[in-house]
């Protein structure tokens, strides 16, 4: 394999990892996992420590209990009939799909009121400032400005070094 050919390959296997960076498994609870805490606010406490974002994922590990997604009402209640989402396999993952507040309780009695429950806030996506219009120059004749401002985004620009690279090398 040419050396130009092995390089192509490490950028475009790293380029994977980049873009997975752009999420996080948290483990509930570190090493001690979904367990009847000693503190009732421990998840709570643990949560508000990390920050969520949309994608990030969630892994619940548990000997003989289970995770159920709730509603805020429920979780104040330790009690669903019909949870979002209920898993007791002893290693549940949930992906946080949007953002706003996601309420988790055990399913098994009596755990969720002795705190074996969690509230975790997803934080919004974040959005790109505001351009602010430069009218002093009139209108735009064309619109290669846009275009170079767009071309110019940090995704745009991976993608485009990406490919660059395979078209050079292949």
């Amino acid at each position: 394999m040419t050396s130009s050919k092995a390089f192509l390959y490490l950028v475009f296997f790293s380029s994977f990892h980049f873009f997975t960076a752009f999420s996080t498994e948290f483990t509930v609870g570190g090493d001690k996992g979904w367990v009847i805490p000693k503190d009732d606010q421990l998840y709570n406490e643990w949560a508000g420590k990390n920050r969520f974002k949309v994608n990030d994922t969630l892994t619940f590990e548990y000997k003989k209990d289970s995770v159920l997604t709730v509603t805020q009402e429920e979780y104040e209640k330790c009690k669903s009939v019909h949870p979002i989402y209920f898993s007791n396999n002893g290693k549940s993952i949930f992906k946080l799909d949007r953002p706003g507040l996601f309420y988790f309780i055990s399913g098994v009695s009596g755990h969720c009121e002795r705190g074996l429950k969690m509230i975790v806030k997803v934080l919004e996506p974040a959005s790109p400032p505001d351009q602010v219009a430069d009218h002093s120059t009139g209108p735009s004749t064309s619109g290669a400005a846009h275009l170079a401002k767009v071309v110019a985004s940090p995704s745009h620009v991976v993608v485009f070094v990406v490919s660059l690279f395979g078209a050079i090398f292949i």
